[in-house]
């Protein structure tokens, strides 16, 4: 039994790295996008003093961190136009799915890095005169930004595999390009294992990237102290 076919890695190679870069990185890059900007949000409504701001988040974060991806792209796509009549487009429905996970996750760490940054700093703005979002946006949010950039990255890198799963909504990302190429020799192994080191060698440069943007606001940091 051939476990590794050479000529048919060979053949998958391109096409493979043709979807992980045209297609698998910018959905990554959009969902990650989208996903930030509503985790502020989310982090904002955990900390709130409001408990309707703060119980509706902290039901949606225990409803994504709870339920699986997988069930989380499937609902959009399958379900929502069942009982709405409204059909979104597969590439839409993933983004919508992986947007709001990104969401529950990283509002998690944005909540977690505000938390952790030293509450004499609150305490010194409101001397100087800043109201609670001043002082939340010119002196707390950057300095959390600092402290959540490693998970932060880490969920990003994370989301880059994930994309794998939209195949299952008929978006034809890496891993459905995998399949189809696989299929008519069922030489899955084959074609997998050349997918799994192209999702490496994606995610390589990302960890990379991630190391020095994190060298980076450490020295910013230290020259501001």
């Amino acid at each position: 039994m051939q476990i590794f076919d050479v000529p048919l890695a060979m053949h998958s190679w391109w096409p493979l790295i043709q979807k992980g870069l045209l297609v698998s990185l910018p959905m990554a890059v959009v969902s990650f996008a989208i996903g930030l900007v509503l985790a502020v949000f989310v982090a904002m409504a955990k900390l709130s003093r409001n408990p309707v701001a703060k119980a509706i988040g902290t039901a949606f974060v225990s409803v994504i961190r709870g339920t699986p991806l997988l069930i989380q792209l499937y609902l959009p796509f399958y379900v929502l136009p069942a009982l709405t009549g409204i059909t979104i487009p597969p590439a839409t429905s993933a983004i919508l799915a992986l947007s709001l996970n990104v969401a529950g996750y990283a509002g998690e760490t944005i909540r977690g890095s505000i938390n952790a940054v030293p509450q004499g700093q609150g305490e010194a703005a409101r001397i100087i005169g800043l109201d609670r979002m001043q002082s939340l946006r010119r002196i707390i949010l950057p300095q959390a930004f600092r402290i959540s950039v490693a998970p932060l990255s880490n969920t990003f890198i994370g989301l880059v595999k994930d994309t794998s799963l939209t195949s299952i909504v008929m978006v034809t990302e890496m891993l459905r390009e995998a399949q189809r190429i696989a299929t008519p020799t069922y030489e899955f192994t084959t074609v997998y294992i050349v997918a799994a080191i192209i999702y490496w060698i994606i995610c390589t440069p990302l960890s990379f990237a991630q190391k020095r943007l994190e060298e980076r606001l450490d020295r910013t940091y230290a020259k501001a102290s």
